[in-house]
């Protein structure tokens, strides 16, 4: 993997992360409702359910691009489609979003298990890593390594865009609650979405 490919995956992933989300709305509750301490049990949690599914993407992907170059090329289309299909889902998605849902106290405990729950059930979460990770990994060279340097930028890039959600939502909650925002949210990084499949897909390894 060059440099020039891990940027491109480096900048992808930061789109990716910047999208509202379930990992980005329950950050987002669990600072308003608790505070710097709880969002940060969230976020350890967040990307606890993250790397289970790096790994698991991981394992899977690379048994069968080791056998099948032609399985590659067609995952690798297949992710990008579904970046554009994703992007136009995004783009009409509804702009309401509720960050009143839990007002009670929980310990830190319970908000580290619930945020690795709400990662390990979000399908998106897994379709994103598979649609991805083809996009970046080199058939023909050594994949541990790539996995490991994809999966790193992952979580790393991952953290630091909860934290500044985490932050966000303390700061100007008000603003965040506002329908006719989330759905301009909605429709750039929807847009977003789709410039990056439409890319990924013209794209060619060297």
């Amino acid at each position: 993997m060059t440099l020039e490919w891990w940027f491109a995956y480096l900048l992808t992933s930061i789109i990716l992360s910047l999208s509202p989300g379930s990992g980005a709305i329950n950050t987002m509750t669990t600072a308003m409702n608790h505070g710097y301490r709880g969002a940060a049990a969230s976020i350890a949690g967040l990307q606890t359910g993250l790397a289970i599914h790096i790994v698991l993407v991981g394992v899977g992907l690379g048994t069968l691009f080791s056998r099948s170059v032609l399985a590659f090329e067609v995952l690798k289309w297949a992710g990008a489609a579904y970046l554009i299909w994703l992007g136009i889902q995004q783009w009409r998605a509804a702009g309401a979003i509720d960050l009143n849902t839990m007002a009670k106290t929980q310990s830190q405990g319970r908000l580290f298990k619930r945020a690795v729950f709400v990662n390990l059930t979000n399908p998106k979460s897994i379709v994103f890593l598979a649609a991805l990770f083809p996009q970046f990994i080199v058939p023909h060279q050594p994949q541990l390594a790539q996995y490991v340097v994809l999966g790193m930028t992952t979580i790393v890039v991952d953290i630091i865009v909860m934290i500044g959600y985490a932050t966000l939502a303390t700061r100007i909650a008000v603003w965040i609650k506002g329908p006719r925002q989330m759905k301009a949210l909605n429709k750039v990084f929807g847009s977003l979405f789709m410039l990056v499949g439409a890319l990924l897909a013209s794209a060619r390894h060297a």
